[in-house]
């Protein structure tokens, strides 16, 4: 019988793999019985992949095979070992560098035409006069709109290197006439702050999305500009950031402690112990501090607030961490690939690890996070202390003999329940399609017209009763089946959504913020923690 393509492909894996694995527990029969007894151990992947391209019966992309083995022996060490692919590997470091090359915009399609929804501050869409709402009609005199268009289409026409410059057609929201707009290609600034402004006369507030090789710096400056402003306490949210560099995530803490205290040591077994102490070059070592976790905080996030919590430097509030203590560094290949290899664990001043067990197997790791909403962890701050990883431990402590925990992320210090109208099926198909920003193109640029600046919107308007129910009728062109009971009991989230997009498609990332953190318990806990004398 003639066995599938993809039968074949997961055989000639699932062999890799065996060898792959072979290779980590030293088992030498597949060689010996193959090559002969001189074929050393770092050789055996290589001749095997060999054999597969010369001598395989049918047709393989072995690079493809390789990625996938390759990532498979990785898995079998920790969960964040990983083989990056060269477009994946890119896209990491364009993240994590503080920028890009490129245009400049973010986008959406509809009804077969691209919009600009977002023009990226300082780049060089902006520098050419392009704006939110925008709609391309035609890409260097070449009809664009209405030609069964696809994101992978967009992406290609943006992201070729070859494509120095590019000539828009541009058809406005307010005029009948359109417009032509010359963009050279050109570095995109990608800030790592997303937002900062005065949340009371005298609190500060600063949402860190990465932590990236510019975060430091950006964050500086925020912080000097918001003191100026008459800043005398901090919330620092770091919820969703899932990590970035581990120098950055020191560089940070290092703002918020004094000279000799230690921030976070590092060891593995071919990494002798590091120490990373704070300096005396801070910008805001007095004052009180808030910080912001959730179960989406992870790697250099838990660096920085196991560091503050450990030396009573801040209160943390919000739900447990992720629980990533492994330290990463990348080796890349010439081809663009890399692998992310696990190096060392991180321990925070007190000593102790956060990072959750991963014996059971990576997709028992990955569940972890679901497996918290199942127990009700999420919505009860009991059920975190009743978790038997917590009952079997032996205690850290902080300065002040304040009890911290360890394995498992870092526990919150003021717990804030998740937000249970934000987890509804019908939340996530509305922004899985783009509906939020598409009605904002579609419906209510001439509502955001009418004001006259981002704090005159964010304070005086609100979705009417008459605009949900439009909003709703408009979303079901798209998702067919609606639950009205999540319909009712999302009402006032797709409200406040809903806002908060048109906020940011016409001011940008700072006015989303402003907004939804208007009706967000976790951000509201922090100003009355720091309010209390």
């Amino acid at each position: 019988m003639k066995k599938s393509a993809g039968i074949i492909f997961r055989s000639v894996i699932l062999i890799l793999i065996g060898v792959a694995i072979g290779l980590l527990v030293g088992d030498n029969s597949f060689s010996s019985k193959y090559f002969g007894e001189s074929v050393s151990q770092s050789d055996k992947l290589a001749k095997v992949l060999q054999l597969v391209r010369q001598n395989y019966v049918d047709s393989v992309n072995v690079d493809s095979v390789e990625g996938v083995t390759a990532n498979n022996l990785l898995q079998n060490l920790d969960p964040h070992s990983t083989y990056l692919p060269p477009k994946q590997a890119q896209a990491i470091h364009d993240k994590l560098e503080g920028g890009f090359s490129g245009f400049g915009v973010e986008y959406q399609l509809l009804r077969d035409t691209l919009f600009i929804t977002q023009v990226y501050p300082g780049g060089p869409a902006e520098k050419a006069g392009l704006a939110s709402g925008d709609a391309i009609i035609d890409i260097n005199n070449q009809k664009f709109s209405g030609t069964n268009l696809t994101t992978e289409k967009v992406d290609n026409v943006f992201t070729n290197a070859k494509q120095t410059q590019l000539v828009f057609n541009v058809q406005t929201p307010n005029d009948e006439q359109k417009e032509t707009f010359t963009v050279k290609r050109g570095y995109v600034d990608l800030s790592s702050i997303d937002a900062y402004y005065m949340a009371t006369p005298t609190i500060g507030y600063v949402k860190i999305s990465k932590f990236a090789s510019t975060t430091d710096k950006d964050f500086r400056h925020a912080l000097i500009d918001l003191k100026q402003k008459g800043m005398k306490k901090l919330i620092l949210d770091i919820r969703g950031n899932g990590g970035g560099y581990l120098n950055t995530a020191t560089a940070l803490a290092d703002e918020f402690l004094t000279k000799g205290q230690l921030i976070v040591f590092t060891k593995g077994s071919h990494e002798q112990r590091t120490d990373y102490f704070a300096t005396d070059s801070g910008v805001f070592q007095q004052g009180k501090m808030a910080v912001l976790i959730d179960e989406y905080s992870a790697s250099a996030s838990e660096i920085l607030a196991g560091a503050l919590q450990d030396l009573d430097r801040a209160t943390i509030i919000g739900r447990r961490s992720f629980g990533k203590g492994l330290v990463q560094e990348q080796f890349p290949f010439d081809d663009g690939s890399a692998v992310n290899l696990t190096v060392a664990r991180y321990y925070t001043p007190s000593g102790r690890s956060i990072q959750k067990s991963y014996a059971e197997g990576v997709d028992n790791y990955h569940a972890e996070l679901s497996n918290r909403m199942k127990k009700g962890e999420l919505f009860t701050a009991q059920s975190n202390m009743d978790d038997s990883l917590f009952k079997k431990q032996s205690p850290y402590h902080t300065l002040s003999g304040k009890t911290v925990y360890s394995h498992g992320g870092i526990m919150p210090d003021i717990f804030v329940p998740a937000d249970t109208t934000e987890e509804t099926q019908l939340i996530q198909e509305l922004d899985d399609n783009q509906l939020f920003t598409a009605y904002v193109l579609d419906r209510m640029q001439p509502t955001l017209n009418k004001y006259s600046n981002e704090a005159d919107f964010v304070n005086h308007f609100s979705v009417s009763g008459p605009m949900f129910d439009d909003f709703i009728i408009y979303a079901s062109g798209t998702i067919k089946e609606m639950d009205s009971t999540d319909i009712i009991i999302s009402k006032q989230t797709i409200r406040l959504l809903l806002k908060a997009y048109a906020a940011r498609f016409k001011w940008g990332d700072q006015a989303y913020y402003e907004t939804v953190n208007n009706d967000d318990a976790g951000f509201k806990k922090a100003v009355r923690n720091l309010s209390q004398d």
